[in-house]
């Protein structure tokens, strides 16, 4: 086989690819690039058996076809190091030797065969599918992400529920501690279906996304979901299981409204945590029209203390929140002004952007800590 492609087209994609294989694989195989060359046409797919992506790019000079694996690593750093320049890939079909000859030199090195490349099995059963804008799935997977549990205590939640609907789909994720839930009306698919997309899908995903704006094409099948744009195609099997009843432990009534500027909010919330305990309890001591945060750490001797204005409606409160968990709830609320729904210390605080985007509602729940 003989092919030529530039550096610069062949290592962006390789760089994509790359980011689904893993450092640890059980299939010595998969620490390698299957390259697959029909014609002029070059796939190259990379995998860690849950997942699957495959890039597609067109060649000259093609000579031959078949298949060939080579190391992600190596690959990948003799690369990084060439100016943009056409490469011309050589591989000796019976032992699989690669040649790859560049301006000033080549690179000479033992491939393996690509027929031990394992191959998803293809599934007969009925499929689902449905077309999306990439700047939609972008924003469902950035709204959400945030909130995917990160412990495998609960397998369930380490990933993004789809919950799709004739007319819209909602995104859901949680980690006990907080849950976020992102619906998007704007979204037409005329099924019913729902599926859980773990993290590192997702965030996979949400890289190769960043780089087109055409619509994303999904197929579902009873084992996984397979996204495909004009350059990638990515495959990952969903997480066994049913999500919990999310609507459920979305409080319905919580008559207290505070609203209050999110960027002033979320820096006086970090400038006091430095000097919380370990647990980094940040309590809200809720009067009209003011917040006055604390944290203290009686090990330590240190304590904080910062008043900020705002708009509140309800009776005086004190309620903790974790510092970690609420720094992450107001830097994912893309919004100047926030809206916090309450009712008393021991029950959850609801949050929103002060507006929504139109035929979009982002809500955010966050458990508080005991004071």
């Amino acid at each position: 086989m003989r092919f030529n492609v530039q550096s610069k087209t062949l290592l962006a994609r390789l760089s994509s690819v790359s980011k689904v294989v893993s450092s640890k694989n059980a299939i010595s195989i998969l620490d390698n690039f299957l390259f697959c060359l029909d014609g002029t046409k070059l796939v190259v797919t990379g995998s860690d058996q849950e997942n699957t992506l495959t890039t597609s790019l067109e060649v000259t000079e093609a000579e031959g076809s078949g298949k060939f694996a080579v190391n992600v690593k190596y690959l990948l750093e003799a690369l990084k190091g060439l100016t943009d320049q056409n490469l011309i890939f050589e591989i000796n079909d019976a032992n699989f030797e690669i040649n790859i000859h560049y301006q000033n030199g080549n690179y000479n090195f033992i491939g393996i065969n690509g027929n031990e490349f394992p191959q998803k099995e293809i599934n007969e059963v009925s499929t689902k599918s449905l077309t999306i804008s990439s700047k939609e799935i972008q924003k469902a997977i950035s709204n959400t992400i945030f909130a995917v549990a990160t412990e495998d205590i609960r397998p369930i939640m380490m990933g993004i529920l789809w919950d799709i609907q004739p007319d819209n789909i909602t995104f859901v994720a949680s980690d006990t501690h907080k849950l976020v839930r992102y619906t998007n009306k704007k979204i037409k698919t005329n099924l019913e279906a729902s599926f859980i997309l773990p993290t590192k899908p997702a965030s996979i995903l949400m890289n190769f996304l960043q780089k087109t704006e055409e619509p994303v094409s999904i197929v579902l099948d009873e084992t996984s979901v397979t996204f495909t744009t004009k350059e990638y195609t990515l495959n990952c099997r969903f997480i066994n299981g049913r999500y919990p009843n999310y609507n459920s432990v979305i409080p319905t009534n919580n008559p207290y409204i505070l609203t209050a500027d999110r960027v002033c909010l979320l820096n006086a919330v970090k400038r006091v945590s430095v000097f919380a305990s370990v647990g980094g309890l940040i309590k809200f001591d809720l009067k009209e029209d003011t917040i006055l945060l604390k944290a203290q750490d009686i090990d330590f001797s240190t304590s904080a203390e910062e008043m900020l204005s705002c708009d509140y409606k309800g009776d005086n409160m004190m309620i903790g929140f974790n510092d970690a968990r609420i720094v992450e709830v107001l830097n994912n609320i893309d919004n100047d002004t926030i809206i916090v729904n309450l009712s008393d210390p021991s029950r959850a605080g609801v949050f929103l952007p002060s507006e929504q985007e139109e035929d979009e509602e982002l809500l955010v729940l966050l458990m508080p800590m005991m004071i």
